[in-house]
């Protein structure tokens, strides 16, 4: 099996050349190891935290809000953060969200009952709001060191390490939980972070200084004036807002609680469902990302439309869910970092920070009610018709790139 893992990686990675992407800029390599670490300690406490949601007997209502919490911060401060991006130093910036996520992750052993979700939430929002700034200030990072196809092989490089993470991470917390509990997690989440903070406080990169003196809010009035009036970068936020269609917490949780705790425990069910979607996020790029263009990338909505639906068909049984969200993990990451460097590329980079960070808050958005959604649709109706639901969303997303394509 190792042997096949490696023919696969041996056979795709060159040809890709996300070798030669390391060779050629070293910051890219050194950001993508923070990434790593980083993003695996984000993905590591996700499992926790849920099984505590279930374990506290928590409604499926109160399982959306606070995964909604999850997002609702980088819709609330992404025309500031997008500003504060394109005005300070960088590094500086990225050191003191990363120390903000370790010290959220650290109260996090703090919650006890059921009593102190709103502490919770509190502090999944703080969290939240550091690690989206990161995520906002990462990518406009990129954009300002790489253009063109070194900036989607970027991205690429960005969403392969995110999927990898987000399946070994939700993998291991899953048997951690089960095994420790919940506090044991928590604990080894902090020394993670503490990790991904001491590595990149060594890292020595050196970026354009910021040429930006107006005040924030007069950064923020122009970075939208920018945005509103370019259509084409209207069009293109709302595109890459489709995949937050595909923010599933919420509905996975909902079904370990419901239907998969006969079979299997909560944090298993959690962690491996999880897993499986996220190896799929990982290969998927491998596999698809050469064929998809910018004229038939709505096909590849329609596939992800398709896979969605198919889960809905197979979820009420845990193991051929697992197959079926294998599928519907296939074409998620090239989709998001498709959309997503067709935005970049269009925007003019005095103004990248800020049109990421209105991109990320509409995406966020997209997540926020996606997951408001699953939690309202419980009481009205099952959850493979939300399911379904979901799906067919990515049918009219797909006709409606074709309706913009020509100003693409």
């Amino acid at each position: 099996m190792m042997l096949l893992i490696q023919q696969f990686f041996k056979r795709y990675w060159f040809k890709l050349n996300y070798r030669k992407l390391f060779s050629a800029h070293k910051i890219i390599r050194d950001l993508s190891l923070v990434q790593f670490i980083a993003y695996f300690g984000a993905w590591f406490s996700n499992v926790a935290i849920y099984t505590m949601l279930v374990d506290f007997g928590s409604s499926e209502m109160a399982i959306s809000v606070v995964t909604a919490m999850h997002f609702l911060p980088a819709i609330l401060i992404a025309p500031f953060s997008g500003a504060i991006i394109d005005r300070v130093k960088i590094k500086p910036l990225m050191i003191t969200l990363l120390a903000t996520e370790l010290l959220m992750t650290i109260l996090f052993l703090t919650i006890d009952n059921k009593d102190d979700l709103w502490l919770l939430m509190i502090l999944i929002f703080v969290r939240m709001s550091a690690a989206s700034m990161f995520f906002s200030t990462e990518m406009s990072l990129l954009a300002k060191l790489l253009r063109g196809k070194p900036l989607q092989m970027a991205n690429e490089i960005h969403s392969i390490i995110w999927s990898f993470t987000y399946a070994a991470g939700m993998a291991v917390s899953g048997f951690v939980v089960n095994w420790y509990g919940v506090k044991t997690a928590f604990m080894i989440d902090a020394v993670i972070f503490a990790i991904a903070l001491i590595v990149f406080i060594r890292i020595d990169f050196v970026v354009k200084a910021s040429t930006a003196t107006d005040k924030i809010l007069q950064l923020v009035k122009d970075g939208f004036t920018y945005i509103k009036n370019d259509k084409i970068i209207l069009h293109l936020i709302f595109l890459h807002s489709s995949v937050g269609l595909t923010s599933f917490d919420a509905l996975i949780t909902i079904l370990a609680k419901n239907e998969y705790k006969y079979i299997i425990s909560v944090p298993l069910a959690i962690g491996l469902s999880n897993a499986v979607r996220a190896v799929a996020l990982l290969f998927g790029p491998l596999l698809i990302s050469k064929y998809v263009t910018k004229e038939n990338l709505h096909y590849l909505m329609i596939f992800q439309g398709m896979a969605i639906i198919l889960w809905g068909f197979m979820q009420n049984d845990f193991y051929y869910s697992l197959i079926a969200l294998f599928f519907v993990g296939l074409s998620t990451t090239t989709l998001w970092s498709f959309t997503y460097a067709l935005l970049q590329n269009k925007c003019e980079e005095k103004y990248i920070g800020r049109v990421i960070s209105y991109n990320d808050m509409f995406f966020m958005l997209s997540c926020v009610l996606t997951t408001l959604f699953i939690g309202l649709m419980t009481s009205l109706t099952s959850i493979d018709i939300i399911t379904f639901l979901l799906g067919i969303a990515f049918f009219a997303f797909a006709f409606y790139y074709t309706r913009i394509l020509k100003w693409i």
